[in-house]
């Protein structure tokens, strides 16, 4: 079997998971596909024989049957970005902090290869948002798209319509388009809810609203959201997922809506999404038994 490997590059728990990765690869008699700097990171890497090396990390990811991701949900956004067009189920090992993305932990590394081996797992889809500009460019969020306030301590005007229904003129520090697997991100920081990945639906969250009453909004993901900045001339940041994008400037309004594309994640068959919610968020833990 052909496993590709990506992990964060300055993350020291992560270079050792991925040593150990390399020894149980070896010792599981696979084949290991990684970009080439994997020996920078990972000193041991040059040793094994079933590894191969590659210029960038997509012609790793095209080798392999499966890509491992190993770092936080940070390492698991930018590898899905590549997985999005590799088509590549994608293994995410957590060597950060919360890890909704990366939801396997490092000491259940070796029963997750062997899940993977004899396919017992399961995948989990998540959608990614496609928001389109006005001049046709397009870009892809499987978190979120952020609208915010740039090189200044004012708030942001911005006006939300669905479907070409007008929801509501904001005066916020920002607005948050969210998907489902993105609300326990940003979405949730701000008091937004949590929704279970497989629902399809997108958040509509405003950051810092002015007025105490506008509240986050839940919409079907299968029509245009469109978000405008007006006035025009604000300085209004655009990101998705984190990666700062310019607006047109002469027309300022992005469209989104679920896209087609997606990335199917690996989860050990004994895993479900509320167990992560349970220990991530530490639902039902007793505050004075961790004192």
């Amino acid at each position: 079997m052909h496993l590709a490997i990506v992990l964060h590059p300055a993350n020291k728990m992560a270079a050792q998971t991925a040593g150990e990765f390399l020894s149980l690869a070896e010792k599981l008699q696979l084949q290991v596909h990684a970009v080439s700097k994997i020996t920078e990171v990972v000193p041991s890497a040059s040793r094994y024989k079933n590894l191969h090396l590659y210029e960038s990390e997509r012609e790793a990811m095209d080798r392999g049957e499966i890509t491992v991701a190993i770092g936080g949900d940070g390492t698991i956004l930018r590898t899905a970005h590549i997985a999005r067009e590799a088509k590549k189920p994608l293994l995410g090992i957590n060597s950060g902090k919360l890890g909704f993305l990366a939801n396997i932990q490092r000491q259940n590394l070796g029963q997750a290869l062997k899940e993977v081996i004899n396919g017992k797992f399961n995948l989990d889809r998540r959608s990614f948002l496609e928001a389109e500009f006005s001049n046709g460019e397009m870009h892809y969020a499987l978190n979120e798209f952020v609208f915010s306030r740039k090189g200044t301590v004012s708030m942001v005007t911005l006006t939300a319509e669905y479907d070409g229904a007008l929801i509501n003129r904001y005066w916020a520090d920002g607005i948050i388009v969210s998907s489902p697997t993105g609300s326990t991100a940003y979405n949730l920081s701000t008091g937004g809810p949590i929704v279970l990945p497989q629902t399809n639906v997108m958040l509509l969250t405003p950051i810092s609203p002015h007025t105490l009453t506008t509240r986050p909004l839940v919409l079907p993901s299968h029509k245009k959201l469109t978000i405008k900045v007006e006035p025009t001339d604000q300085e209004v940041l655009f990101s998705g997922d984190g990666n700062n994008y310019e607006l047109p400037v002469s027309s300022p309004q992005v469209h989104i809506r679920q896209s087609d594309h997606y990335i199917e994640l690996i989860g050990l068959s004994e895993q479900s999404y509320f167990e992560t919610l349970r220990n991530k968020l530490m639902w039902g833990a007793d505050v004075r038994e961790l004192k």
